[in-house]
């Protein structure tokens, strides 16, 4: 179990940008929400290979699901395509079908880049504290309300209550 104090000195703002966020996605589908997001990882310097990474990410999303429910999902993919560990987020303006606690598509895509690295401390920081912060009924409300970048932000770096 991470304390809170472990979890405090973590931050979400650590690990995303404005620039790694995308209000409008194109996407139709999982496959091309994760290959939109690959690709924003990769202009912004994140992952060194599109191809690599998302292979990772789906690779990891046959082990279980990532949708956690209430129009939210969190694939992940550990790669050693990762130049440094962040979230990239993305929203759509027409749910995505996607595998999900509550069997309901998404709208809102969290997805961990990971370095092969911080597979094992830094990652399970991060789940933590993502899911920590999704579990305060507002916040997902919120994220889906979010009309700017900025806005995301604020709701993402907030400290967890729970």
């Amino acid at each position: 179990m991470v304390t809170k104090q472990v979890m405090s000195e973590f931050s979400i703002a650590n690990v995303i940008t404005e620039k790694l966020i995308r209000l409008e996605m194109k996407a139709k589908t999982k496959k091309e929400a994760i290959l939109e997001l690959s690709e924003l990882l990769k202009e912004n310097g994140i992952i060194k290979d599109v191809d690599d990474f998302s292979s990772d990410v789906f690779q990891r999303e046959k082990e279980g699901i990532t949708g956690i429910g209430n129009g939210v999902a969190i694939p992940h993919g550990k790669s050693a395509s990762v130049i440094q560990t962040s979230l990239v987020v993305g929203k759509v303006e027409t749910p995505i079908p996607w595998e999900s606690l509550d069997e309901q598509p998404v709208k809102v895509i969290i997805l961990f880049a990971v370095k092969d690295t911080d597979a094992n401390t830094v990652h399970i920081k991060l789940l933590q504290k993502v899911a920590m912060l999704l579990a305060e009924d507002t916040i997902i409300e919120k994220m889906n309300q979010a009309t700017s970048k900025t806005e995301l932000m604020e709701l993402l770096a907030k400290e967890p209550t729970v």
